[in-house]
Formats: structure tokens, C-alpha cells, sequence
């Protein structure tokens, strides 16, 4: 199965133009709040209407401004799952999971599926229970299971963690993994987080002001941000104007160094971006004096500020992130960074 966006629609004075194509697995849609995630999956859903363009899900036309194509809702076949989960309060999980199944006519068929998915999604003690007695991670997955028990051609997921505990999210992640995996089709995640992103998704569609860029493998982006913006969503926390200065050289005139690259500098390059992490003291390419200019302690890390030997002064620190048992007595003198971990980036505009 496939899913094909492309649509444009305006809102004031803000403007969505989202084009991209999700094939069976899961796609996340990673951008910032107010950048257009939710209303994306919303105008998929036949929920809100563009303005222009075409969705084309496994060859059925949901909406085509040109042909005057916009079905309702209930004819898409999308499952959607909302940040709130939706339940409804009155009933138990079991009936919700029934209304799941609407379309039903045979009540022993009926009955099966929901005891079938009440199985799946570990409800079964809690079945007669009403939304308001179960955890967050249980109501989660009470809609979740409404939502397949139907079995849609796309399952569409909005910020699904972001109500939950952050000591629960890492469990029901993985629970969540196991049940789209035997789902089979393909998903749409919205988030803003990096790490559900990384976690969950096999490819990732970054997000920025309204505008959706194609997807890509979720290791690759993180590997190749490519834009200022996807280097700052993916968590690269030492960003820089640079500019190209050989095949693969890039000259920082803030941080007043050099750097060589792994790959080709792109003309377009406006930035450099420099993971946290990817400092190293034993490293002797690009290797400058550095200067102690503060710490941060964190529960498994230390955060250490420095600055470059030449770099200027109204310009911020720069992080060097490692873990605790791997800081030295004092700051070293200089550090280096592989080529490979140089990101050349572009603005994004």
C-alpha cells in the first residue's frame, strides 16, 4: 500500500504545502508546534479540505481539486488517532472497541474481533472498564485497538506519547511497534520529538514552516541533516554560519577555523553543524586549541562549554557532551572532530 500528498492550503497568513509518499511502515512527520503536522494529517483524514492538490491512497483518489474529488471521512478508510485518543466517556473499552466495528452486520463476527483485539492490546481485565478508570497507556491502546479493529488502509498517529508519563513512553513505544508491525500498512507519526522519531520511525519527512520535504531514511537524516532546521529538530546543538572553502573545506569565520569534510560541500552551503557528542580529544584532524568556559551537570552526562582559540568573542560557547565516567581531570588543550561528523547544511529556504 502507498500513500501520495500533495495539497496546498492557506490559512491566513500561514501557508501548508505538503508533498511526500508513505509506503507500508512507518513515516514520521517531525517539525516544530504550529508548523503544520496535525493539519496535515487532518486534511488526509477529510476533516479539513485544501485548497489545492491531490491524495491518492493504494490508488483511491480521497481528494483531487482539479476533478472535484473530496470524500467524507467515513469513506477515506484512514484510522486516526488523536492526541486525546477520543474514547468515548460513557462507554466501556468493549463498547468502544465495538463502535470500532460499525460496519459489521454478523454480531458472532463482531464479537470475535473485539475479543480478538481486547486480546492484542492486553484489555481484557480491564473490558468493562470506562475511559476514566484506565491509565493513560490503557486508554492509548483501547483506541488504538478501536481504530485497527476496522482494519484502515492508513493509520495516521498524533503525537500519540505526548499525553503520557515520560517513564511510560519508552514501554508502550515498543508495545505500540509490536501492534502496528502486525498491522501491515502504512503510518503516519506526527512529533516533535527527536527520539520518538528516531525510535519509531523507518523514515522521516521534516517539517518547517508549513512546507514538507521529502522523506528519507530516519539513520540517514540524522546522519545528513542537509538543512539548519532538520539539524536543530534532530538535536545538533553547535550550529554555525560557514562557508565553503574547497571540494571539502569549510571555513567558520565566528569559530575562526577550518574544517575538513567526508563529503563534497554542496555550493549551498550556509552552515556547519557539529553534534555534541562528536568531539573527541584523541582526534587529530581537525584538531584546534580549545578553553574551558563553563559545565553543566546532567543525570548520566556532563555538558562542558568551550570555546576555540580564535573564535570571537560575542559569539555562544560551543557544547561538548560526554558521559561521566569519560570526562577528563581537566580540560584538554585541544579537540578534534572525524570529517565524517563535520555537517555541511543549508538554510532550508
Amino acid at each position: 500500500m502507498s500513500l501520495q500528498v500533495d495539497i496546498e492550503k492557506r490559512l491566513g497568513h500561514f501557508t501548508l504545502r505538503a508533498k511526500f509518499e508513505a509506503e507500508s511502515g512507518i513515516t514520521g512527520l517531525l517539525g516544530a508546534s504550529g508548523c503544520g503536522k496535525s493539519y496535515t494529517l487532518k486534511c488526509i483524514a477529510g476533516i479539513e479540505t485544501p485548497d489545492r492538490g491531490r491524495i491518492v491512497l493504494d490508488g483511491d483518489v480521497l481528494f483531487d481539486s482539479e476533478k472535484r474529488i473530496n470524500k467524507k471521512p467515513q469513506q477515506r478508510h484512514v484510522g486516526y488517532l488523536f492526541q486525546s485518543y477520543a474514547l468515548f466517556p460513557n462507554m466501556t473499552v468493549e463498547e468502544n472497541i465495538l463502535c470500532g466495528l460499525h460496519g459489521v452486520r454478523d454480531k458472532a463476527e463482531k464479537k470475535r474481533a473485539c475479543a480478538e483485539a481486547l486480546k492484542m492490546f492486553q484489555l481484557e481485565d480491564v473490558a468493562g472498564h470506562k475511559p476514566s478508570a484506565l491509565s493513560g497507556g490503557q486508554q492509548q491502546r483501547a483506541a488504538l485497538a478501536r481504530i485497527l479493529v476496522n482494519r484502515p488502509k492508513l493509520l495516521m498517529l498524533d503525537e500519540p506519547f505526548s499525553a503520557l508519563d515520560t517513564h511510560l513512553r519508552m514501554r508502550l513505544k515498543l508495545q505500540m511497534l509490536d501492534a502496528l508491525r502486525s498491522y501491515g500498512g502504512p503510518v503516519l507519526l506526527v512529533t516533535h520529538s527527536r527520539d520518538e522519531a528516531y525510535h519509531m520511525c523507518g523514515q522521516i519527512a521534516v517539517m518547517d514552516a508549513g512546507r514538507a520535504y521529502p522523506p528519507v531514511s530516519t539513520k540517514e537524516l540524522f546522519a545528513n541533516p542537509g538543512t539548519v532546521h532538520a539539524a536543530i529538530l534532530t538535536g545538533c546543538k553547535n550550529i554555525a554560519p560557514a562557508q565553503k572553502a574547497g571540494e571539502k573545506l569549510l571555513y567558520v569565520p565566528s569559530w575562526g577555523i577550518q574544517l575538513e569534510t567526508a563529503l563534497p560541500v554542496p555550493d549551498s552551503v550556509t552552515h556547519v553543524g557539529i553534534r555534541a557528542h562528536y568531539f573527541s580529544t584523541r582526534e587529530t584532524r581537525n584538531r584546534y586549541p580549545v578553553a574551558f568556559a563553563g559545565d553543566m551537570e546532567e543525570p548520566f552526562e556532563w555538558v562542558i562549554e568551550f570555546r576555540y582559540g580564535n573564535q570571537r568573542p560575542d559569539t555562544p560557547t560551543i557544547w561538548w557532551r560526554l558521559p561521566k565516567e569519560k570526562r577528563p581531570g581537566q580540560m584538554p588543550e585541544a579537540l578534534g572532530i572525524a570529517p565524517v561528523n563535520v555537517l555541511a547544511l543549508r538554510d532550508g529556504k
